[in-house]
């Protein structure tokens, strides 16, 4: 699961019950002022949750007014790996950088995205994006989906993929299986790691499941009522730990 915002150390020990691996956040999530992720990956890791480390990133509009978007990635890339080397995250973990604008990537985003993996690979970690697989339909008629756009234009660079794809189908909608779906069946084969439910759905992608969700329009995991607050994004990985990150 993934959230902007810290649950508790209570709720985190409850949530264990439903979850493999959790969001982490190395810098402020998208809108908030403050990271209530920072310090607590000892405790996160002793309850046996794996990791997403999550790195915040610029919007278009931020690369454009900077002048230099390859700059700003390698800044904000250094600032993700003191970041992850601070809260004890072992080198050759995966810091991925949240890619919110989706379609065909710009120039500036291009070079930002490149500059912040470059950074990322010195530091001594690998780099990897969150990022839509969601077709986005060009005035022309074609059809970009953001992770192909980024990995076909990625220059021989090593990057791995957390894929969000919230449309049913594919995506299942707010359901906790036993065997949850595998990241391929996103609609991006090279998927590390699927978002497949968000908080709050989406109406337009969520119509054929919105059943699944709660009255209000969030995801709550099994044993969380909605009355909790405790609404969550829901992930699927290959792997228990998809950034490779548990400290040994």
């Amino acid at each position: 699961m993934d959230r902007n915002d810290y649950p508790g150390d209570a709720n985190m020990a409850a949530l264990r019950k439903t979850f493999a691996f959790t969001g982490y956040w190395l810098n402020n999530p998208p809108g908030a002022t403050d990271n209530t992720w920072q310090g607590k990956r000892k405790v996160i890791q002793a309850m046996g949750y794996g990791f997403l480390l999550l790195f915040d990133g610029r919007d278009y509009r931020q690369l454009k007014a900077s002048g230099d978007a390859a700059q700003v990635g390698s800044s904000d890339a250094a600032t993700a790996v003191k970041a992850a080397a601070h809260d004890g995250f072992p080198r050759g973990s995966i810091l991925f950088l949240d890619q919110e604008q989706g379609g065909r990537m710009l120039d500036e985003q291009r070079a930002y995205i490149h500059a912040w993996v470059d950074g990322v690979v010195r530091g001594g970690y690998r780099a990897g994006i969150y990022c839509s697989g969601i077709p986005f339909r060009e005035p022309n008629g074609v059809a970009v989906a953001t992770a192909n756009d980024i990995r076909d234009h990625a220059g021989g660079r090593e990057i791995h993929f957390f894929v969000s794809n919230d449309q049913c189908g594919p995506s299942p909608g707010c359901i906790f299986p036993k065997r949850p779906p595998r990241p391929d069946g996103s609609g991006v084969p090279f998927a590390d790691a699927w978002q497949f439910a968000q908080s709050p759905r989406r109406s337009d992608m969520t119509a054929a499941c919105r059943q699944t969700y709660a009255p209000d329009g969030n995801c709550y995991p099994p044993i969380m009522p909605a009355s909790s607050g405790m609404h969550v994004d829901v992930d699927t990985a290959n792997s228990p730990d998809p950034s490779h990150a548990r400290a040994k």
